[in-house]
């Protein structure tokens, strides 16, 4: 990915409705280089999607939690499809470390949420969970930083 990639995904986040020809115009480049560009950024899976972001709590469910789960050995499989069938988890990740997944789980109310999490204990795959319900969101998803950084820049020093 270079510089012009870079600017091509800036501009794009920053005004998800343009066209290509203003996001050509506003680059100053040919359209034909933005379409091409942006075919190759989605066949490689650097654009995932178009669609609108949706907020889940202005959709009605303003509870965000994170859910870690023990999954008995060998049944991560069956605790997958298991946690696929829950409308309400809007991702799952495998980790490392004591827990063996991570998911982003949203609901209703409190209630609601202990009634998902009693719905994702009674897979036999899945032998505990930790919660944490998020009070706020301090920085919310965003990849504008990543993208403006120098290619070859290096991150924060430890």
């Amino acid at each position: 990915m270079d510089e012009l990639d870079a600017r091509l995904l800036v501009t794009m986040r920053a005004h998800p409705r343009i066209g290509l020809t203003e996001l050509a115009r506003l680059l100053g480049v040919a359209r034909g280089t933005v379409q091409a560009r942006v075919e190759k950024l989605t066949a490689r899976g650097v654009i995932e999607d178009f669609g609108p972001t949706v907020s889940p709590a202005a959709a009605g469910h303003p509870i965000l939690a994170f859910v870690w789960l023990q999954i008995a050995q060998g049944r991560l499989e069956e605790a997958v499809a298991a946690l696929r069938a829950v409308p309400q988890i809007l991702e799952v990740h495998g980790t490392s470390g004591q827990h063996d997944l991570l998911c982003r789980v949203v609901a209703r109310s409190t209630d609601h949420l202990q009634e998902i999490i009693a719905r994702v204990l009674a897979s036999p795959a899945v032998q505990r969970t930790d919660t944490t319900i998020a009070l706020s969101t301090q920085i919310p998803f965003r990849i504008e930083p990543l993208l403006q950084q120098p290619p070859n820049a290096e991150g924060p020093r430890r």
